[in-house]
């Protein structure tokens, strides 16, 4: 696991939301990136990441094809089967209103219809994540870009 990702799993959701804050949205991945589910402010955090990635969410796959537009697969089961498909593209966070990458499920996913992520890039190939449901947030999350 990338060490910043690491270190974030031990921190708390006022903590992690102060990183995204003080971070510009930065470069939208393009290809394969390993997920990491964020129970912030939880004892428990690093088990739940590792259960999350045993059993249920791998990651994402970014498609992108036009000027910082595109759309994006998760890998879902052991199998990192394909589902789930979202529209990217640039537009203001729901958390402070500055620029941030936006994973948008309304208009391709039918279960997922209600949920919305944001990503900015932390360093290189790292991204911190917010999970909303409708106009909730409900959990944090990292991609980092596989290398090779």
């Amino acid at each position: 696991m990338n060490p910043t990702i690491k270190k974030w799993l031990g921190k708390s959701r006022a903590e992690l939301d102060e990183i995204y804050k003080q971070t510009e949205a930065g470069n939208i991945p393009n290809g394969d990136t390993r997920g990491t589910a964020i129970v912030a402010g939880s004892i428990f955090s690093k088990f739940y990441a590792l259960v999350a990635r045993l059993f249920g969410w791998q990651g994402k796959v970014f498609d992108i094809f036009m000027d910082d537009a595109g759309i994006l697969i998760n890998k879902i089961t052991p199998f990192s089967l394909t589902f789930i498909v979202a529209k990217v593209y640039r537009g203001p966070s729901w958390m402070d209103g500055k620029e941030t990458i936006i994973i948008d499920y309304s208009k391709t996913s039918f279960f997922c219809k209600k949920i919305r992520d944001e990503i900015r890039e932390v360093e290189p190939g790292v991204y911190l994540g917010k999970v909303w449901f409708g106009k909730t947030r409900i959990l944090d999350f990292a991609l980092s870009k596989k290398s090779g």
